[in-house]
């Protein structure tokens, strides 16, 4: 792990993405909380959710292709520059008219999952490109520990400074962390090292998909696996918007809960970060993240069978301790087994079948939620990550096959220099 704490690149790109982390993050907490107070906030809020997940579903594939085909450096820059322009922008709506429709405010939240849909795959892609093999577990635990602490300080910010200043205001801090990224991530020494066989920028959908696809349908067993341990993170993408109403009209709590959770939730994903490598070096990344899936199970249950609201701040600690926990042990073995070239198209697979499941469910949700409340929604999700406990215990047994085949094959070679 020193040695990769001592790499200048690395340096650099923890500190862009510590300012661009707590930036977003706390307008991406203030946002969704301002919408959902709102007149008619629940519905709109699932509304909204629902039609830009159906946006990222369809450019998914192009942005795997263009992770691929162009130098991820670049791809970086102008997700900063963009973010930077929009933010800056609503900066100054806000400060000539005081305050923001319920439109602009969903312009902004847009803008803000476009940015998280590009940024992180992109970052993900050159972190694999640019460090080596043997650095993958330190790389993933210390990106993981730094964004999770960017999540504590976002969620404690947001939590003092959502019902206290103007949004105008919380923008510009935003604003200003887009730009010390954009700075940081200039001086950052790079060459694209791999050129993608897939060069038709004018192919359809599915041809965009192909590659991804026809790479993980020679491994079905691989796939299942990580399907299932990108769930987790699926569900909590589509608990943004049921956690939210959940705290306002089950637990009929206020913002400061909805911080509290958000910060709980980045301690126990810190937590992760900080433990996980060396979990996976003792007991390997399969087993990691059949833990964490199973932690996140339990969460979900308790959450589901009992609305109390101490019980949530508290679970929200292993729910993130749960999902950071399985992400780095699945971002490890997908940067082990997953070549660089097709890393954006393979991973941009995953975030449309994980955005598929978002839009179906958040779609039912918001007409769920108004006639039912929460518990419907949350035992739906419940009975999903149960599911997907079961199919990655089917699917470890890839490994099996593939650590016995490399046994057998080191056999067969020893036998023949004999």
């Amino acid at each position: 792990m020193s040695l990769i704490i001592q790499d200048q690149r690395f340096i650099k790109i923890l500190t862009a993405n510590i300012f661009s982390s707590i930036g977003s993050g706390i307008t991406m907490i203030a946002i969704p909380w301002m919408i959902v107070t709102g007149e008619n906030g629940a519905s709109t809020f699932g509304l909204v959710s629902l039609i830009l997940t159906i946006m990222l579903f369809l450019i998914a594939p192009i942005i795997g292709n263009l992770i691929d085909q162009h130098s991820r450096k670049k791809l970086l820059l102008w997700s900063e520059m963009i973010g930077f322009i929009i933010i800056g922008l609503f900066a100054f709506i806000g400060f000539v008219n005081g305050g923001y429709a319920t439109w602009q405010l969903v312009v902004l939240f847009a803008s803000g999952m476009l940015y998280y849909s590009l940024f992180y795959p992109t970052m993900f892609a050159m972190n694999q490109e640019i460090f080596e093999r043997s650095q993958y577990k330190s790389l993933n635990g210390i990106m993981e520990i730094q964004g999770q602490l960017s999540s504590v300080v976002a969620g404690g910010v947001a939590t003092l400074l959502i019902e206290v200043i103007d949004l105008h205001w919380i923008l510009v801090i935003d604003a200003s962390t887009y730009a010390i990224a954009f700075i940081i991530l200039y001086t950052i020494p790079y060459l694209k090292k791999n050129q993608s066989s897939h060069s038709n920028t004018e192919a359809s959908f599915w041809e965009k998909m192909q590659e991804g696809y026809e790479f993980l349908k020679e491994r079905p067993l691989l796939f299942l696996f990580l399907i299932s341990a990108f769930i987790p993170f699926v569900i909590v993408m589509i608990t943004n918007y049921v956690f939210p109403i959940y705290i306002e009209s089950t637990l009929q709590a206020g913002g400061n809960v909805y911080g509290a959770h958000e910060m709980l939730y980045g301690v126990g994903a810190l937590l992760a970060g900080m433990t996980v490598p060396f979990l996976i070096q003792k007991f390997g990344n399969v087993k990691i993240v059949l833990i964490g899936i199973f932690i996140f199970m339990v969460s979900m249950i308790f959450t589901t069978l009992f609305p109390i609201t101490i019980l949530f701040v508290v679970v929200s600690l292993f729910f993130g301790l749960a999902n950071a926990g399985t992400r780095v042990a699945r971002n490890t073995l997908m940067m082990e087994m997953i070549p660089n070239d097709k890393i954006g198209r393979v991973e941009s697979l995953f975030r449309s079948i994980g955005l598929a499941i978002r839009i179906t469910l958040i779609g039912s949700f918001t007409v769920m939620i108004p006639v039912t409340g929460t518990f419907s929604s949350l035992s739906i999700l419940s009975a999903i990550i149960v599911t997907s406990f079961i199919t990655a215990w089917i699917g470890k047994q890839y490994f099996k096959k593939n650590l016995t085949s490399t046994i057998n094959s080191k056999v067969v070679e020893v036998q023949t220099q004999k």
